[in-house]
């Protein structure tokens, strides 16, 4: 039996975060890494971790970016619905447990330079909070005006006596 890391099930948590309409960047996956696990893990572990599951044939790269193969999507089904992250953890482990390869796939290969610079880039938008569009608040309309067809309602009499 293999070795489970860690760092491979974060890696996989991140990917299928980043990666849902399109192939993720470098950056955007340490990005979703953060949020899964709330620390960017360090330059060699991420080397090592796609290194290990693109051999496995769980990652590829494509189109400038990397994603999920089909074999991982279906270790990432969550069938329980769990939002636990712990729980989601241990059930990723225990199936990358059971999976066998069928084929060795080519590894991706990334360098630390590339590494470096994707957790760097992260970190310093990480710190200025004025990029987020998603937080600014909404500009008011300047004119106040009522819309056409819009009007307003008869107030209802002061006093209603039942009788």
């Amino acid at each position: 039996m293999r070795p489970i890391h860690d760092i491979d099930v974060l890696l996989l948590l991140a990917l299928a975060l980043s990666s849902k309409r399109r192939p993720a960047q470098l950056g955007e996956i340490v990005a979703a890494a953060e949020v899964v696990q709330s620390i960017i893990p360090a330059n060699v572990q991420l080397i090592e971790s796609f290194s290990r599951l693109s051999r496995a044939g769980l990652i590829c790269a494509l189109d400038d970016g990397f994603t999920l193969t089909a074999e991982a999507q279906k270790i990432m089904v969550n069938p329980s619905g769990t939002s636990n992250t712990s729980r989601r953890i241990a059930s990723i482990k225990e199936k990358l447990a059971l999976y066998e390869a069928t084929a060795e796939h080519p590894p991706i290969l990334l360098s630390a330079k590339e590494v470096s610079a994707a957790i760097l880039g992260h970190r310093a938008s990480s710190k200025s909070a004025g990029n987020n569009t998603l937080l600014a608040p909404k500009p008011s309309a300047e004119n106040k005006k009522a819309r056409p067809g819009q009007r307003q309602r008869k107030p209802l009499p002061a006093n209603r006596h039942k009788n």
